[in-house]
């Protein structure tokens, strides 16, 4: 074995790293548009090679994101494009290229890491968790969706694409201080990663469709991205990307929307929330039904102290935290969590006896509010020292609305 070396990639080794990634992945996504579009990406990003003398055998590249946490938001590195050459498997190229990016992360105030996983049995051992959880709805709709509340009434309105940024980027803002695990997007994030004008996974998709709701000259109560896909046999499927509404009835006349457009009998909505409101409201379930639930966004605490100081907490609590991290020695440790009235943590390293014992990926889980520290301590994942430290947890890390992720990057 040689010595690897972690460096950053210059741009003129772009073409080299995008080679590499599509070897990996099998040559998948190739094409002049999708590669013009994963250079531009990449351009962007923070990128990290290993290199064997001058031959680049592992790409990782991370995008500076800021995420919202619950009350809050907080940088994060966002995890992209991660290559090994099949040459260089089980020879710690990964791990390397980890260690920079915790250096990295460190240096820049990153508090946070998050990625979604190709293969969910590699990135637990570098303390990754799924965070947030999703599910696969789909509804019939080749007659009218029935629901049991009255939908809201103002008109709709088509918006192209180009548009859309600026007349529903607000409407998404306000979304992401509603729920945790919400990226922040700026015009770029929209045009590359939301509204492209082809899907990178299926060029047969319709482009992108953008709807709002809301009365004419004021922002839009809630909108709708979807895009629509014809089978051979001249069946469409509306395929949802997203939905945000202000309020129930504003999402039930989204929803309506969506599964009365002509010449489609079919919605499928990827990644749609845990606790959508559809699933309470439709009058007829066997018509919307949960075909998938899965783990969304991988989340990775950097900096534990940093993390827990920086979201807003439901009640006050004062435990003892014993935090393991074989990844990020100088996370582990005990910590003090005091919550006052006002929300905020007071973190601090202790000597005293722990409460409850985390390994840094259950912390991961938790903290968004998406798992309890009770259901991992059932799961002999967390270890409770004292009687009720787990509940008095649970009741300080609850979030009104469920952490909820679509942005894939």
């Amino acid at each position: 074995m040689t010595d690897l070396e972690y460096r950053t990639i210059p741009e003129a080794h772009l073409d080299r790293a995008l080679d590499l990634h599509y070897l990996v992945f099998l040559g998948k996504n190739c094409e002049d548009e999708v590669r013009k579009l994963h250079r531009e990406i990449l351009e962007r990003c923070d990128r990290i090679g290993a290199y064997e003398g001058g031959e680049l055998v592992g790409l990782l590249a991370a995008h500076r994101l800021n995420l919202s946490v619950p009350g809050s938001e907080l940088p994060c590195a966002g995890v992209t494009f991660v290559s090994v050459a099949p040459t260089h498997r089980r020879r710690g190229v990964l791990s390397g290229m980890l260690a920079e990016l915790w250096r990295r992360c460190a240096a820049d105030g990153q508090p946070l890491a998050a990625l979604w996983v190709s293969e969910t049995g590699i990135y637990g051992r570098f303390g990754f968790e799924p965070a947030t959880r999703s599910y696969t709805v789909e509804i019939d709709a080749d007659t009218p969706l029935e629901l049991r509340i009255t939908a809201d009434g103002r008109p709709l309105r088509l918006v192209s694409p180009q548009d859309a940024p600026s007349v529903i980027g607000a409407r998404h803002s306000a979304a992401r201080t509603e729920r945790a695990g919400r990226v922040a997007r700026d015009d770029f994030w929209w045009r590359t990663h939301i509204l492209p004008e082809e899907d990178e996974e299926n060029d047969d998709f319709s482009p992108p469709r953008v709807v709002t709701i809301g009365d004419p000259g004021q922002p839009p109560a809630g909108y709708v991205i979807y895009r629509t896909l014809t089978d051979d046999e001249g069946r469409g499927t509306v395929h949802l990307r997203e939905l945000e509404a202000d309020s129930p009835a504003v999402a039930a006349a989204l929803w309506q929307y969506v599964a009365s457009i002509d010449l489609a009998d079919k919605v499928r909505a990827w990644g749609r929330p845990l606790d959508d409101p559809l699933l309470r409201f439709a009058a007829d379930r066997d018509r919307a039904r949960v075909t998938q639930e899965f783990p969304a966004l991988w989340l990775r605490l950097v900096d534990v102290a940093a993390a827990l100081q920086g979201r807003t907490w439901s009640a006050p609590v004062d435990l003892v935290l014993e935090v393991t991290d074989d990844g990020l020695p100088d996370n582990a440790g005990r910590y003090r969590v005091t919550v006052g009235a006002g929300g905020r943590a007071e973190v601090s390293p202790t000597d005293a006896p722990a409460d409850l014992t985390f390994d840094v990926r259950e912390l991961a889980a938790c903290y968004l509010g998406d798992q309890s520290a009770g259901e991992l301590v059932r799961a002999g994942l967390v270890r409770e020292h004292t009687v009720g430290a787990a509940r008095a947890w649970d009741a300080a890390a609850r979030t009104e609305l469920l952490p909820h992720t679509t942005d894939e990057f």
